[in-house]
Formats: C-alpha cells, sequence, structure tokens
C-alpha cells in the first residue's frame, strides 16, 4: 500500500474551488482520503471540500490519500475554478 499528499497551490486570481485527477496504476487503488472528496476510479478525482475550496492568490491547501498496489507511475493532473 502507500499514503499520498498532495499540494494544491492557487495562482495569481486565486481560485474558488479546485480538483485534481489521478491515474492510479493497474491494480491501485484509494482506500481513504482525507481534505478532499474522492470520486471515480480511472482516474481518481479529488476535489475540495466545504472548508479549502477558495484560495487566494498563491495559497495553498494540502489533501491526502490511502491506496492499496504500488503508487509506482502515479499521473496527477490538475484543474481550478
Amino acid at each position: 500500500g502507500f499514503v499520498a499528499t498532495v499540494r494544491v497551490t492557487a495562482g495569481s486570481t486565486g481560485t474558488t474551488g479546485w480538483s485534481v485527477a489521478v491515474t492510479l496504476p493497474t491494480g491501485a487503488a484509494v482506500t481513504s482520503t482525507w481534505n478532499a472528496s474522492a470520486s471515480g476510479n480511472g482516474p481518481v478525482r479529488f476535489s475540495n471540500v466545504a472548508y479549502n475550496g477558495r484560495l487566494g492568490a498563491g495559497q495553498a491547501t494540502e489533501f491526502g490519500f490511502q491506496g492499496t498496489g504500488s503508487a509506482a507511475g502515479l499521473t496527477p493532473t490538475c484543474t481550478a475554478s
């Protein structure tokens, strides 16, 4: 298994919401998440929760997840709104 921590940093205009898509290696799965909500399984999309979606310019927040299998080859892709 593995544990991952992901840092989300707002750009120069800030954000009112964010999401991160992570493509897991074959055989890996997310078993728990904190400071984000997770949906899907290929890729898994993590999105902000009520208390950490609004970020001012340059501000950051972190979330994490625990998984089964191997973390080798994780591919995160970030989007913001």
